[in-house]
């Protein structure tokens, strides 16, 4: 089953230029969370560095006793600050800065010392400690105060900083915050989906820009495979639709011109053929002999009733005349009706209007052609017009001996007769058939014929307009 977005331009140019997007916007935050990551913990690290300092420099300048007050009012969501009397080893300075970290502020004031005994474990690290973290380093971002350490813990998501004062005694300053990457945050799918509504509706434009041309030459190109006569203009579109349509103008010339060409030479053919046919028969008027001359009139007719087939064969294709539209079924129904007061057994049965744009004579002729080669062969015709699921189907039924399911498709050919039911005795030159196909197929339709059980059914199927 073609799926929904495969049936119209409009909609694989949606489909394509969603699916860049997508690709091209998760392509870039790909590419960009790293950087974002990279910039968001500098930029914290700069200020939690930038606070250490000047808390170690003002820890210098207040009494002993005010300096807890002062580390807890320096203490942010995400930074804890105290004091130890030396520099602890890493893992002992973990285990109490996840304490303070874990504490909120107001836990943090309530508290009796900053050397908690408590060890609660930072989202996502074991409770025993970090293994990234085995000695202090050198920290040169503050070489003006001489002995500063640094660690990073938590996979670089915290930081911490032991600071030596004047009077021995060590600042230790903590900092954990996460930095998720967030590529699908509320502001960026907003982002993605109001572009995508643009890209869209722009899609669409262009897409119907370019359609709309596209229809109207599919339906100038249907127009002349049914034989009207269509002229179409170049629209105002890119080149590449403009060449497209004065291409078809093009070919829609020279089809006219190779029609009327041929049509022009069979009529001369024929017409230069009437005059040797004539000299025939006059001639054959002084033959002594009568079975001679019954045969050798017998020729000559024959040759000219070919000639005369053949020249309304290759007219019916000329599609001169114009179309019209007509009710199929007063049109059928007036030709039946003629047939019958000539006293053929014609019986046609009586159906809703159906309005069709067609040749009207040629279309009569096809069916007169159909009409009389049940009537030849099986002396009646039931005649019917229906509406099937994808056509029109103008039915002649008869009762006859039929053909043979291996010849259904031969007796189209020009010139081809049946020798056994539909002899030559019986049957004319063998081109009614064709004429009636070629009919049908230049109005975009076919003949098809089937078993009537007993008998024959030829259908004549036109596309509905």
């Amino acid at each position: 089953m073609t799926t929904w977005w495969k049936k119209s331009l409009a909609g694989q140019f949606i489909v394509f230029i969603l699916a860049a997007l997508l690709m091209g916007q998760t392509i870039a935050f790909l590419i960009s969370s790293r950087q974002r990551e990279v910039a968001i913990r500098q930029a914290i690290e700069g200020d939690f560095v930038s606070r250490t300092v000047a808390l170690s420099g003002v820890l210098q300048t207040v009494p002993n006793d005010m300096r807890r007050n002062v580390l807890i009012a320096s203490s942010t969501g995400y930074a804890r600050f105290w004091l130890s009397d030396g520099l602890p080893d890493p893992s002992s300075w973990y285990r109490t800065a996840k304490a303070n970290l874990d504490l909120s502020i107001m836990d943090l004031i309530t508290a009796n010392n900053t050397e908690l005994q408590a060890e609660p474990s930072i989202a996502g690290q074991p409770a025993d400690g970090d293994e990234s973290i085995t000695s202090w380093q050198p920290f040169k971002a503050v070489d003006a105060i001489p002995g500063a350490q640094f660690v990073h813990f938590a996979d670089q998501e915290g930081m911490g900083i032991a600071q030596r004062l004047h009077d021995g005694s060590w600042l230790n300053a903590a900092y954990y915050k996460e930095t998720p990457p967030n590529l699908w945050s509320t502001q960026s799918m907003l982002s993605i989906g109001i572009t995508a509504v643009i890209l869209s509706i722009i899609g669409a434009l262009v897409a119907n820009r370019i359609a709309r041309p596209l229809r109207e030459l599919a339906v100038s190109a249907e127009a002349l495979g049914r034989g009207e006569e269509t002229s179409i203009s170049p629209p105002g579109s890119p080149d590449d639709i403009r060449q497209l349509y004065e291409a078809f103008d093009r070919m829609q010339l020279r089809l006219r011109r190779f029609v009327d060409d041929r049509t022009r030479m069979l009529a001369a053919i024929g017409h230069d053929l009437r005059t040797p046919l004539t000299t025939l028969k006059l001639r054959a008027e002084f033959v002594q002999d009568p079975d001679l001359q019954q045969k050798i009139l017998a020729t000559v007719d024959e040759m000219q009733s070919m000639t005369e087939a053949t020249l309304s064969f290759a007219k019916s294709e000329a599609t001169s005349e114009p179309t019209r539209a007509v009710d199929l079924a007063a049109l059928i129904g007036s030709l039946c009706d003629d047939l019958a007061e000539l006293d053929y057994n014609v019986d046609f049965r009586d159906s809703d209007r159906i309005s069709y744009r067609c040749r009207p004579d040629n279309l009569k002729r096809a069916v007169r052609n159909l009409i009389e080669n049940a009537l030849r062969y099986a002396g009646s015709a039931a005649v019917s017009v229906q509406i099937a699921a994808d056509a029109i189907e103008i039915r002649v039924d008869d009762k006859g001996p039929g053909i043979p399911q291996t010849q259904c498709e031969q007796v189209f050919a020009p010139f081809y007769r049946l020798e056994d039911s539909r002899s030559r005795d019986t049957g004319g030159v063998g081109l009614g058939l064709s004429i009636s196909r070629a009919i049908a197929r230049q109005h975009g339709g076919d003949i098809v014929l089937s078993s009537n059980n007993p008998g024959l059914r030829a259908a004549l199927l036109l596309p509905f307009a």
